[in-house]
């Protein structure tokens, strides 16, 4: 059984790239890769990089103080991923738009079409849940404006499925 979208599946398309032992390969002719991973702690808006974390089947990544939920996460709870060209167009920094995990090399329409579909990232295999849209929270940490900037182009929400790490450097890979 597949889990649940949440009801926020926007783009369905296919996923594009070659097929290689069973997984597909986003873009091949771009690496795609995890350049950040930035996790935070309750009540300190500021997010700490690291350059690998562990994350946790239904309850996210360990040291994760927002979001690591030792009872189980909600779907779509667990871990968030967003592409390293949106948040430069937009001029902030990596971990500045609050998502947990920064990617490179993959285009929006790729990181949409997970919605609703297995992936990998490093060794944790995930599901894609829905948009994470920009919030008035994000708007007050960065500045006025931002909402409309990132409106669909703020990364997905994702649950994740197999305990793993994810590190720096690792691929994002459909399955």
């Amino acid at each position: 059984m597949e889990p649940s979208n949440g009801g926020g599946g926007r783009a369905q398309s296919a996923v594009r790239g070659s097929r290689r032992g069973g997984t597909r390969r986003f873009c091949d002719h771009r690496g795609v890769a995890v350049e950040a991973i930035h996790l935070g702690e309750p009540g300190n808006p500021r997010l700490r990089a690291v350059d690998s974390v562990r994350g946790f089947a239904g309850k996210g990544l360990e040291g994760d103080g927002r979001y690591f939920y030792e009872d189980g996460a909600e779907p779509g709870r667990a871990l968030t991923l967003v592409e390293a060209e949106n948040v430069e167009a937009v001029g902030l920094q990596p971990g500045a738009t609050r998502r947990q995990v920064t990617v490179r090399g993959v285009d929006l329409i790729d990181l949409i079409a997970l919605v609703g579909k297995r992936f990998r990232v490093g060794e944790v295999e995930c599901y894609g849940v829905e948009l994470c849209e920009p919030c008035t929270h994000l708007e007050s940490m960065t500045r006025p404006g931002i909402i409309k900037e990132l409106v669909h182009r703020a990364g997905i929400n994702a649950d994740i499925l197999t305990d793993g790490t994810i590190s720096v450097g690792d691929e994002v890979e459909g399955l």
